[in-house]
């Protein structure tokens, strides 16, 4: 399963490295893979749960604007 995550509030190198760990800890997830150009967030898991990765992103200060399938 692969969701795309358009993320608000980055800036900066730091801040891909804040998303892209705190993605990688909520369960299911396998990889992610953050874009600061794009201010996206390619992920790839099973059974991946949007509030989860909404909550974890949340958690460190930015913001899921949408999640594409």
């Amino acid at each position: 399963m692969r969701k795309l995550l358009k993320i608000e509030g980055m800036t900066c190198g730091h801040c891909v490295m804040h998303v892209q760990s705190a993605l990688e800890e909520v369960p299911g997830v396998r990889s992610a893979k953050v874009d600061l150009l794009e201010r996206t967030a390619m992920v790839d898991g099973e059974n991946l749960n949007d509030q989860a990765l909404r909550a974890a992103v949340t958690e460190v200060g930015y913001k899921i604007v949408s999640i594409m399938p």
